[in-house]
């Protein structure tokens, strides 16, 4: 049987229980891009396994995406599908390379998109603001998401201050409501990076933040979503973001103002967190809206940003 290391599918483990239900411990997804929609992908030593396509290589039927997982589909058959195809000659024809991946937003279906705002103290101090004596919620919708090695469509027609942030990201893994802040890690599934792209003009258009938030291509999200077993402690990560390749945000989550268990135990006891609802959790210091005025340079179409957190992997976008 095939086990894991470092949330990479490996060729020896010992054989689970015929009788229970595998649940996702030890393992990193991500959602594939293909020509008939998104499909189920699994990190492993050699390659990313297309769920779908081993499936029907070796007759072994796997959750069919993400959300299946997320919501508690058994995942024995993918390790059994992972030891296939690391252990048969046939396997390579289902084994991507990530360099060749195409990648799908990471959880392209969320029931909500909940985003946390000045939620890094030192962010907070960049930005001329006071602590929050609540996390500071907010919202986007699916049409803002964006895999890695994707590709943003800048409005210009409506704005031209364009900012990067990047978070961590949790998915939420069962159905949440009310719970104490010593369970809330108990309810997320696993993590993610993400960048909480921004307009800074179209922020300010109103009191709500809304139209800064919201429109296509600005929630990128990948390309990895990390089994929550692998990260112990989600409050000391290293986060930074790069653009065209220099370091802009450089920092650990350890600068939260309110934790990931707070946040999600806050967000419970306001509404229902569902299976497959992600978090973006805040971003530290370093964007552009917490230059001095004379010094800020806005994003603009050509530009790269790679987000970075620790353990969740690189996410990349192309501005156009």
């Amino acid at each position: 049987m095939t086990g894991t290391k470092g949330g990479e599918m490996t060729s020896k483990a010992k054989k689970p229980a015929a009788a229970r239900a595998l649940r996702a411990r030890n393992m990193t997804f991500c959602t594939l891009a293909g020509r008939d929609g998104s499909t189920l992908g699994l990190k492993t030593e050699r390659g990313i396994l297309d769920v779908a396509r081993a499936s029907r290589l070796f007759r072994i039927k796997g959750p069919a995406d993400i959300h299946a997982v997320i919501e508690g589909a058994d995942c024995a058959p993918l390790v059994k599908l992972a030891e296939k195809a690391l252990s048969d000659k046939r396997g390579k024809s289902v084994l991507v390379p990530e360099s060749r991946a195409r990648f799908a937003p990471a959880v392209p279906r969320p029931g909500k998109i909940i985003c946390v705002g000045l939620n890094y103290r030192q962010h907070a101090q960049e930005t001329g603001n006071p602590i929050p004596p609540a996390p500071i919620l907010f919202n986007k919708y699916n049409n803002t998401l964006v895999g890695h090695r994707g590709t943003i469509p800048l409005p210009v027609k409506v704005s031209s201050q364009f900012d990067y942030e990047v978070e961590l990201v949790l998915v939420m893994g069962r159905t949440a409501r009310d719970v104490p802040e010593d369970k809330a890690l108990s309810y997320v599934f696993g993590y993610a990076n993400g960048n909480d792209f921004s307009a800074r003009d179209l922020m300010r258009v109103s009191s709500q933040l809304m139209l800064g938030k919201t429109c296509d291509g600005f929630a990128p999200l990948g390309p990895w979503v990390v089994s929550a077993d692998q990260i112990a402690d989600p409050q000391n990560l290293k986060i930074a973001t790069y653009v065209n390749g220099e370091r802009r945000q450089n920092s650990n989550t350890a600068d939260m103002i309110y934790s990931c268990a707070q946040i999600v135990s806050y967000c419970s006891r306001h509404m229902t967190l569902s299976p497959g609802d992600i978090i973006y959790t805040g971003t530290p210091q370093g964007v552009i809206l917490g230059y001095p005025p004379e010094k800020r340079v806005w994003l603009k179409a050509g530009d790269k940003v790679v987000t970075e957190v620790e353990k969740c992997g690189v996410l990349e976008v192309t501005l156009a």
